[in-house]
C-alpha cells in the first residue's frame, strides 16, 4: 500500500524515480529477489526515503498498475475512436497491451504467480479493483460503439467476458516461450475470430431458447443471482 502524500511537482517527480528504479531492478534481478534496499540504492536516495513514498515492493507495483493503465489510455481511446468494428477494436486495443508491457514481460510473469482474489495485486482482487473497472469501461465503450446486438440478459456481461478473455491471452503471453511469442498471436487471431462468429450466431432467432439460460448462468457465475 502507497503512503499517501501531497502531490507536489517535487514529489511526483521522486515517486517517478523511485518507481522507473524500481522497474529496471525488477527487470535485472527478479521480482521476488529484488529489495527495497537495492531499489533505494538504484535510485540513489535512502532506503528510509524510499519507504516515505512506498512502503512495499506491492505499493511498487500498483504504482505500475495506475502509470500503465494512464499512460496506455490515450492511445485506446484513439483505437476506439477510430476503429469502426468490433474486430478491429478488439485486435488494436489488446495488441496495443502486448506491445506496451512487452519490456516488463519478465515482471508480468512474475506478477501472476499472484492470481488468488485474496492477494492485493490479482487483477481480481478488492485493491485492484479501480483499476479493473476502467479497463472494464474499454470494453463497455468497444461493444457499445460497435452496436453489438445480443439479448440484454447477455450483452450486459460481455465487456467483463472481454476482459476476462483478454486477461487469459496475457497470461498465455507472459509464458510463451515462441519466438516473438508467435503461438500468442496465432491464439489471439484464431480464438477472436472464433468469438466474433460465435457473437454473430448468437443473433440468431433460432438461438434465443438460449438466451434466458446462459443469461442466468452469467447472473450465478459473477453472484448476481
Amino acid at each position: 500500500m502507497t503512503t499517501e502524500h501531497p502531490l507536489t511537482p517535487k514529489s511526483e517527480a521522486t515517486r517517478k524515480r523511485i518507481l522507473d528504479a524500481a522497474l529496471r531492478v525488477f527487470r535485472e534481478r527478479g521480482f521476488d529477489t529484488a529489495t527495497m534496499r537495492e531499489i533505494a540504492v538504484a535510485a540513489g536516495m535512502s532506503l528510509g526515503a524510499a519507504y516515505y513514498y512506498f512502503d512495499s515492493k506491492d505499493a511498487l507495483v500498483m504504482a505500475f498498475y495506475q502509470r500503465s493503465q494512464q499512460e496506455m489510455a490515450p492511445a485506446i481511446d484513439r483505437i476506439l475512436t477510430e476503429c469502426t468494428t468490433l474486430e478491429q477494436r478488439l485486435r488494436s486495443i489488446i495488441g496495443h497491451k502486448f506491445t506496451y508491457f512487452l519490456p516488463n514481460r519478465a515482471l508480468m510473469g512474475a506478477l501472476s504467480a499472484h492470481i488468488d482474489p485474496m492477494h492485493p495485486l490479482s487483477p481480481f482482487s478488492a485493491a485492484t479493483a479501480p483499476i479493473r473497472e476502467r479497463d472494464i469501461a474499454f470494453f463497455q465503450r468497444a461493444v457499445s460503439e460497435s452496436k453489438v446486438k445480443l439479448a440484454p440478459s447477455i450483452l450486459s456481461y460481455l465487456p467483463r467476458l472481454l476482459w476476462l478473455y483478454q486477461m487469459g491471452l496475457m497470461l498465455f503471453w507472459v509464458y510463451d516461450r515462441s519466438p516473438r511469442q508467435e503461438r500468442t498471436a496465432l491464439l489471439f487471431s484464431k480464438t477472436l475470430s472464433l468469438m466474433l462468429l460465435v457473437l454473430k450466431l448468437a443473433g440468431v432467432p433460432l438461438l434465443r431458447p438460449l438466451y434466458r439460460p446462459a443469461g442466468e448462468l452469467l447472473k450465478s457465475l459473477y453472484g448476481e443471482a
